[in-house]
């Protein structure tokens, strides 16, 4: 079982990274809130923070990498708060897990400046290091077909396709 010290901070018992963090999680739900909810004007972060139950101060911190990002823009003053900086159709979901992650890997071995990742002893040599490189672009060349105006449009039948998700059922192998 994770620690708590080690589920905050990203990483597994064996030290190896998990990729999607908080980080991405809280950054679509914000993206997503600003889209459902900006059509009159710019949102507060206090709005969303309270709607979403994520702390402001961590807002704060997700939205100036999504500005710099061009996903967001603010607006200042008595009327002011955060909208999307483009159309909802044109973010992406893996738009918003680049911008917030410090990798698009799954591993650390599948990082793509690592030519001998060093994480474990056949580093250089290692087939399954092909497997999760692949694993990452695939997961990419997913997030990257879902657009912010898609999961809005579809919103109560992904949401209802979420809930009768399983966990417990292991996935079906396609023959």
């Amino acid at each position: 079982m994770q620690s708590a010290k080690a589920h905050r901070m990203g990483t597994n018992n064996d030290g190896a990274s998990m990729r999607l963090t908080t980080k991405s999680r809280y950054g679509t739900r914000l993206i997503l809130d600003l889209a459902a909810n900006a059509k009159t004007g710019p949102v507060p972060l206090s709005d969303v923070s309270k709607r979403q139950n994520i702390s402001l101060k961590y807002l704060e911190q997700l939205t100036i990498k999504l500005k710099k990002a061009g996903l967001v823009k603010s607006q200042r003053g008595p009327f002011g708060g955060h909208m999307l900086a483009k159309a909802p159709n044109k973010i992406t979901v893996g738009d918003i897990v680049r911008t917030l992650e410090e990798s698009t890997a799954i591993t650390d071995c599948a990082e793509r400046d690592v030519q001998l990742c060093g994480v474990c002893n056949l580093a250089g040599d290692c087939l399954s290091r092909w497997v999760w490189i692949e694993a990452s672009k695939a997961m990419f060349d997913r997030l990257d077909k879902i657009t912010i105006g898609s999961l809005i449009t579809k919103r109560k039948d992904l949401i209802l396709e979420a809930r009768n998700y399983s966990n417990h059922q292991s996935p079906q192998r396609k023959s």
